[in-house]
């Protein structure tokens, strides 16, 4: 199936691992020109060919560098995936074993400066080229912004409110051809789900569990239909498809194994 991508360029942030590497991958094999951002450049993203910026996107002016540096490549972006996220698995561990009342603002600062404005940060400064080219914003959310039971409670407000931001873009910029979507994924097999070091790898060591009985628990507990996590493929396959040309905007497309189950 042709996706009508050859000669498109892409901005992918947090592309240097997981869903984001996956992402870089296909765009790359549809014939798009890619800029990735991240805090490192990992050996896989450097084999991809795909034009890497070393950037920490939680701040106030990385994300405008990032899109600076990416205009002076491509010359203008068609696609921005909001990709970027969890940097550090042991804080979100830790957080996901406290309540609103329990989190110090320093921990909602930290997971909206990466979950919420590092996107909103990216889109304003695409803005002026997406709208010159009737480009497509696709922002990375997560389940836990609907199921709160699905993550950490600042994690899932962040995701919540990134939602938010897309239907406000694909409202606000639709008639000047721009498109928003979200995407959000359930469980993962990425570092997140699999890494000792990980989220529940984390966890795991804080209840003396192995990881794979925590992983068989917490899958049990989501319910997920299929009975298993998505491949970050998956998810990739999913994204560039919503990137690519079609009347899809201002919609939360969700890829979780049928763990939600209302309408």
């Amino acid at each position: 199936m042709d996706l009508q991508l050859t000669g498109k360029t892409a901005v992918v942030t947090g592309g240097s691992k997981g869903i984001g590497l996956d992402v870089v991958r296909l765009l790359l094999a549809e014939g798009v020109r890619v800029v990735t951002g991240s805090r490192t450049v990992t050996p896989e993203l450097k084999e991809t060919g795909a034009v890497p910026v070393t950037v920490d996107l939680s701040t106030s002016d990385g994300p405008a560098h990032l899109i600076a540096a990416a205009v002076r490549e491509l010359g203008g972006i068609d696609i921005l995936v909001n990709n970027v996220g969890v940097s550090d698995s042991g804080e979100m561990a830790k957080d996901s074993l406290l309540n609103l009342a329990e989190l110090p603002d320093e921990e909602w600062e930290r997971s909206f400066n990466l979950h919420f404005y590092s996107a909103l940060r990216a889109i304003r400064a695409a803005l002026p080229t997406l709208t010159e080219r009737a480009g497509v914003v696709i922002n990375v959310s997560a389940i836990a912004a609907r199921d709160l039971s699905a993550g950490p409670v600042n994690y899932g407000v962040a995701k919540g409110a990134l939602n938010a931001l897309t239907k406000a873009v694909a409202a606000q910029f639709g008639a000047q051809g721009v498109r928003a979507v979200t995407v959000s994924p359930g469980p993962v097999s990425t570092g997140v789900w699999t890494d000792p070091d990980g989220f529940i790898g984390t966890l795991a060591k804080t209840q003396g569990v192995t990881v794979e009985a925590l992983q068989a628990e917490a899958l049990a507990g989501l319910g997920a239909s299929t009975g298993r996590v998505s491949t970050p493929e998956e998810v990739a396959r999913l994204i560039v498809f919503a990137a690519s040309p079609n009347n899809i905007t201002g919609h939360d497309i969700v890829i979780d194994g049928g763990v939600l189950k209302t309408l």
